[in-house]
């Protein structure tokens, strides 16, 4: 059996270190599933970028280092995704603004990743964007990504 190739957005990061988050351990259990080799997981200079801005240097180090603790490949820019988060960009997907949102899709996407999981509800983890970013993939000759939260995936244990 195949395992499933996923991304972790910068959200993914946040949500690991933030009890406060409803979200908070169904993300953790998601890491500690990469980390039995449920899945193949991976990230992205761009989400690199976005964890360097972090003002808090104690959690942006933390952040950081689950990279490596988990042994999350990171992929690098290519012309190819610059150019399909143009189209995401183009086409109304995503803020121009946002870039980085569409880079995180458009690496995604030219990488033949499974998945996106993201808590970022307001440009990526949305149905427009789900929607338009599956048609903009077929017909640019890529796959659909699906686009989820760790809750939707993890393996949960029923008390009995």
């Amino acid at each position: 059996m195949r395992v499933a190739k996923i991304y972790l957005e910068t959200t993914m990061f946040n949500y690991y270190f933030d009890t406060e988050r409803d979200a908070h351990a169904d993300t953790v259990k998601l890491f500690n599933e990469i980390q039995a080799g449920k899945y193949d997981a991976y990230t992205s200079v761009y989400v690199i970028d976005e964890l360097e801005d972090t003002n808090d240097t104690n959690k942006r180090s933390n952040m950081i280092n689950l990279i490596k603790e988990y042994g999350i490949t990171v992929l690098t820019a290519t012309d190819e995704a610059q150019y399909i988060a143009d189209i995401y960009v183009k086409e109304g997907v995503i803020p121009a603004t946002k870039r980085y949102d569409a880079l995180h899709i458009a690496v995604s996407t030219v990488s033949d990743l499974d998945y996106i999981f993201s808590f970022n509800f307001k440009h990526i983890n949305r149905i427009k964007t789900k929607s338009m970013t599956s048609i903009i993939n077929l017909r640019e000759g890529f796959k659909p990504i699906t686009i989820a939260v760790p809750a939707e995936v993890i393996e949960y244990v029923e008390n009995q």
